[in-house]
């Protein structure tokens, strides 16, 4: 039997997915003008920032795309290449969001619409992209990869996660689930 190699970043997707559902009601929210927790959305920022693009992202881009490159799988114009240039637009949505929430924080008006159609931006590219990693790249990269690189894969995993703090996803595990107890705190 194989050792599996995609099985903790579909884990990771779950948490990121958690947050998503978050910030989509809060944009939505503050497109109607309802929700204005600006510190909310620079709290996104860091989770999308650290947890899933330094430490998620990472993983892929530094370890599983690379190795399903070694194991022929071009580098341009393929699914790692199309997998890659949307964590580039997904990064451009959190920039935006992130200058729009700073901004709105200072007093500037205006900044509610920017924020939301950069997070609805952002949250629409992700689920697509999550529905596309879980359901076609890990397991064709499942498929091809072969026993004997599979450990290495693991291991780099491993040693990207030693590079984090201890407490890292606990952190941003309550981050999330304070976030979502606000939503549902608001739904009562």
């Amino acid at each position: 039997m194989k050792q599996d190699i995609t099985q903790a970043l579909v884990d990771e997707h779950q948490l990121i997915l958690r947050m998503l559902a978050v910030l989509e009601r809060n944009a939505l929210r503050t497109a109607r003008g309802e929700y204005a927790n600006y510190g909310f959305y620079l709290d996104a920022v860091d989770f999308i920032r650290n947890y899933a693009d330094r430490f998620h992202h990472a993983k892929e881009e530094d370890i599983l795309f690379e190795a399903l490159v070694a194991n022929g799988m071009p580098r341009a114009n393929s699914p790692v290449a199309a997998m890659l240039m949307e964590h580039d637009q997904g990064r451009a949505f959190v920039r935006a969001m992130e200058e729009a929430a700073i901004a709105a924080l200072a007093g500037t008006p205006g900044q509610d619409a920017i924020i939301a159609e950069n997070a609805v931006g952002y949250l629409e590219l992700l689920k697509e992209h999550i529905g596309k990693e879980d359901g076609i790249l890990y397991p064709l990269a499942e498929r091809l990869i072969p026993e004997g690189m599979r450990s290495a894969i693991v291991a780099g995993y491993r040693a990207a996660e030693g590079k984090t703090p201890v407490d890292f996803t606990e952190r941003y595990l309550k981050t999330v689930e304070r976030y979502e107890a606000e939503v549902l705190d608001c739904a009562a």
